[in-house]
């Protein structure tokens, strides 16, 4: 017999109506990196390191945040384009008369500047750049004799090209233009998760870093299932859903994602769908998908504790300067019923907060946010170690009590590990005997039932006015 440890996971017990995590995780994303095995990111890392690993990248970006929010550790898949990033126009606020041209394909989204420092010809002027629409600048450097200088690290070079009549370059002339970054296929987003299959990494979750849409989803809900039922290795996916376009109303956005949403149930597919102007680690700031917020609160967190935990999370407005689109907190509350990640501010309060860690599960799950999730896969993957001690152990025919009872024993011992951590307030093992036959079935029933923590989802404050002197 090809035995094995098979696991279910069973959902709708709990009857609901409509120790620290590690927060060890995945991240796939487009990077001009080429590596044969997932690159470590550690907590320790500065953002400076993080771009030597991964280059200026979007993959070096959600790790930046990550770390940033409390990720410890972290393993980067790096991904080729499918998709070539774009320049956009060229706008020019100058005195001199040379010209200015972008060549490259971008390896990231950037609002570049670059700005004229000292005037000049080529070999004489100096000019400096920023890639975050001028919150933070290079050194100054001189503009190269041949005129073409590399924006280092961005796939991209700016030429410079003299005037014929001289006063080619003022002090002050600035060129600015954005780009887009570059976008993965699904099939290589598919493709780096199925390279996990075997990896021995453990981790929790996988972070698909950049926007990606309904068609990688479902595709992904598939894949998070049969890495639970064929490989036996439980996670969960982080994604990012796309931001408002600039043709669209904000109630047009929204109801796009609400179109983009159904269809979707799996507890282990989380999406979200929040979006700011945000400080990073390294001082740029850029308009991101929240998820590398996100992805850094689960490193804090432990795993039966919400990330939208009031007292625990705040997320500086100092970091995040607004959310974006303009408007969008009208429509948070909408969002988040329809079980997208996004975040918020309370009355009252000054910094930013996870609304709720939500998971695209269907209606009445068990498994409706994140700490739901991390709990039942702690408990899978801990159980199921023990499980694999115990396989092909002999059992007494003629003591059956006494081996199911070593065997139980054994089981049970991460689930009180998880106890005393108070990831469950409480649970236990049991073994099906009434029906066994072990010389025949050579196959036990295990259930492993527990009761989870209870979180605090909202709160109904009275007032009244009271008269002491009132007759009784």
């Amino acid at each position: 017999m090809y035995g094995d440890v098979n696991v279910k996971v069973e959902d709708g017990n709990l009857g609901r109506s409509s120790s620290t995590g590690t927060g060890t995780h995945i991240k796939i994303g487009i990077s001009n990196v080429e590596s044969k095995a997932p690159i470590l990111i550690s907590g320790t890392m500065n953002a400076k390191k993080i771009k030597e690993k991964v280059g200026k990248t979007p993959l070096a970006d959600a790790c930046i945040d990550a770390v940033e929010w409390g990720a410890s550790s972290t393993y980067c898949i790096p991904v080729k384009a499918g998709t070539a990033g774009t320049v956009g126009e060229i706008k020019e606020e100058k005195k001199g008369y040379g010209s200015f041209e972008v060549k490259g394909s971008p390896n990231n989204a950037y609002d570049i500047v670059v700005e004229v420092m000292d005037a000049g010809e080529c070999n004489e002027g100096s000019f400096r750049y920023s890639l975050d629409g001028g919150n933070t600048f290079t050194e100054e450097m001189t503009i190269p004799v041949t005129g073409e200088a590399e924006l280092e690290a961005t796939g991209l070079n700016v030429k410079f090209t003299d005037a014929e009549g001289g006063d080619s370059f003022k002090e002050g002339d600035r060129f600015t233009f954005s780009t887009t970054s570059p976008a993965m296929s699904n099939e290589a987003v598919i493709n780096a998760v199925e390279s996990l299959i075997n990896s021995p990494i453990v981790f929790e979750f996988v972070h698909i870093v950049g926007v990606s849409a309904k068609a990688l989803w479902a595709s992904l809900c598939t894949l998070a299932n049969d890495f639970l039922t064929k490989y036996k290795r439980p996670l969960y996916f982080v994604c990012e859903a796309r931001g408002k376009r600039a043709d669209e109303s904000l109630e047009e956005y929204v109801n796009a994602m609400l179109e983009e949403r159904k269809g979707i149930n799996n507890m282990y597919i989380q999406v979200v769908c929040s979006n700011s102007r945000y400080q990073r680690m390294d001082g740029r700031v850029q308009d991101i998908n929240n998820a590398g917020i996100v992805t850094g609160l689960y490193g804090r967190a432990k795993e039966s504790q919400s990330i939208g935990e009031v007292k625990s999370f705040p997320i500086s407005e100092a970091k995040v300067q607004k959310l974006l689109p303009e408007g969008i907190e009208d429509y948070i509350e909408t969002l988040d019923a329809a079980k997208f990640v996004t975040i918020r501010q309370y009355i009252g309060k000054e910094d930013f907060y996870v609304t709720s860690a939500n998971m695209m599960s269907p209606e009445g799950s068990d498994y409706a946010y994140a700490e739901d999730v991390r709990v039942s896969n702690r408990l899978v993957r801990a159980v199921r170690a023990e499980a694999l001690n115990e396989l092909q152990v002999e059992v007494d025919p003629g003591d059956l009590e006494t081996s199911i009872t070593n065997i139980q024993e054994q089981l049970n011992t991460p689930v009180e590990d998880a106890i005393r951590d108070k990831i469950i307030s409480s649970g236990s093992v049991a073994i099906d005997t009434e029906n066994l036959n072990i010389l025949v079935d050579e196959s036990l029933d295990i259930r492993i039932t527990y009761v989870p923590m209870g979180h605090v989802r909202e709160m109904n404050l009275t007032f009244a006015v009271e008269n002491p002197y009132a007759a009784s």
